[in-house]
């Protein structure tokens, strides 16, 4: 049996299906999500369901559908894999396989239990991920470490990226932990709680940009919410725009000016409504942060920051297209 949700988990149900292992049934979360109709859409995990032939059922809160867990009872796979599912099982799911129920998560564990693995790699700047298979316990992601494959980070990865690379590097993690199972071999360890790390769900609020901080931090930002929230802030007349692609510069040119600056009382007006006084004034600037620098060929955007200075190279102001720095830069005038 099979329960995921996002694009994440697809590429492990199509390696299980295309292994010859039977799946007795899919289960995927309600679908929520709509298409500019408002019509419904099936969840990804659904879609690549019904598109391998698979049954398929949606579930709203599986611990308080009583049918569907009866039926899972009498279904009696051997194992449950879970990949992104987005709710935790109870215990009676837990007990009910007799090799359990094996997650597929997608960092090194103990790091980042989860709703966000793959961005926080990414905004920590760590050196290497990877994928975990996990004997499922009570607990977000506590279980037994079963096998982990590790991936080398350059430094260059996006949220997309990297989404894609462990979502095939899922494919081969899970595949061998089935077969050790099934020989009764599968290495098997506690994880360390000592070095546990946990991470929250991603939400837009956090895609807003706070100019305060380091350079590395905020160039790491834009590429852990690429695609989605996305690294926002806000130009001095008044339009947010996301940056898509930047870099650190530590030192400025002397060729740079000065033209114009991110004024606070527009940063601090898009901010959300729902953020705390104190997370608010965190944005506030610092003497010298958020001023824009151009070269004298007008071809290159700088902004100071709380150290250092982030290039941005690709830009999208709301309602335009997405344009590298020349082609933004010859239309505003700061």
């Amino acid at each position: 049996m099979f329960m995921g949700t996002p694009d994440f988990a697809v590429k492990g149900l199509e390696a299980i299906h295309q292994a010859g292992h039977e799946i007795l049934l899919v289960v995927s979360q309600e679908d929520k999500a709509k298409d500019r109709k408002g019509n419904l859409l099936k969840t990804p995990v659904k879609q690549a369901a019904e598109n391998l032939g698979l049954p398929v059922r949606s579930v709203h809160r599986l611990r308080k559908d009583v049918e569907l867990l009866a039926y899972l009872k009498d279904l009696k796979p051997d194992c449950i894999v879970v990949a992104a599912f987005g709710q935790i099982l109870p215990k009676e799911v837990l007990d009910i396989p007799r090799y359990g129920c094996v997650n597929i998560h997608a960092s090194l564990l103990p790091l980042y239990r989860g709703a966000s693995p793959i961005q926080q790699a990414i905004l920590h700047r760590d050196k290497e991920t990877g994928i975990s298979t996990m004997m499922m316990a009570e607990g977000m992601d506590t279980g037994d470490i079963l096998l982990q494959k590790k991936l080398p980070l350059t430094g260059e990865e996006t949220g997309e990226s990297l989404f894609e690379a462990l979502s095939l590097l899922s494919q081969d993690c899970i595949l061998e932990t089935l077969s050790l199972l099934e020989q009764g071999n599968c290495p098997r360890r506690a994880q360390e709680e000592e070095k546990a790390s946990h991470c929250s769900m991603i939400v837009k609020q956090d895609g807003f940009v706070n100019w305060n901080k380091p350079a590395v931090e905020i160039e790491a930002m834009v590429r852990a919410f690429n695609p989605w929230p996305a690294a926002v802030s806000v130009l001095p007349n008044g339009k947010s725009f996301k940056i898509w692609k930047a870099r650190v510069i530590k030192q400025k040119e002397e060729n740079f000016q000065s033209f114009s600056e991110i004024k606070e009382d527009l940063l601090l007006a898009h901010l959300p409504e729902s953020l705390s006084e104190e997370a608010k004034a965190a944005f506030r600037k610092k003497d010298g942060i958020g001023k824009m620098y151009r070269n004298k060929e007008n071809n290159r955007l700088l902004l100071s920051t709380g150290e250092g200075y982030l290039e941005i190279l690709e830009i999208q102001v709301e309602g335009k297209k997405r344009l590298d720095t020349p082609a933004f830069l010859l239309g505003f005038g700061g």
